[in-house]
């Protein structure tokens, strides 16, 4: 491999791991997802030092130029994190699925109950609408007495 594309791999490696650990270090950045960004940046940072296993991953893939497998293995992180992003942004859409039904029906409840102490209100029940209020609301569906 061509020293100057050497340096620039080692500088490349290096400068995602650097921005990685300062987006850990600010708190912009999960630890679990930085563990795999890390992880990505060191393997290409070791390729990139270390020729002779560069060259023998090329050869074992069949690349005749080792800095093109660099650039394979680079992708295949890039799909890997892809990947695991994706599930993560599902996990999170099915989450926020279930707790806008959530609220809405918390909210539903209460609308009932201001209902009931309006129309408690009206007809003059004052102490049953205290006692109404004052229950409170333990949000697992269970009616109250």
């Amino acid at each position: 491999m061509d020293a100057r594309i050497q340096i620039l791999a080692i500088a490349a490696s290096g400068l995602l791991l650097v921005v990685v650990l300062e987006l850990v270090r600010r708190k912009a950045f999960l630890e679990r997802y930085a563990l795999l960004w890390l992880f990505s940046g060191l393997v290409l940072l070791g390729l990139s030092v270390w020729q002779g296993v560069l060259e023998v991953v090329a050869d074992t893939v069949g690349i005749a130029y080792p800095p093109n497998a660099l650039f394979l293995i680079a992708f295949g992180f890039v799909l890997v994190l892809l990947l695991h992003f994706s599930l993560a942004v599902s996990r999170l859409s099915d989450q926020s699925k279930v707790l806008a039904q959530r609220l809405a029906l918390i909210e539903q409840r209460v609308e009932e109950t201001d209902q009931q102490v309006r129309a408690n209100q009206r007809l003059g029940a004052g102490s049953e609408v205290e006692s109404i209020a004052e229950t409170p609301f333990t949000g697992s569906g269970a009616t109250r007495k």
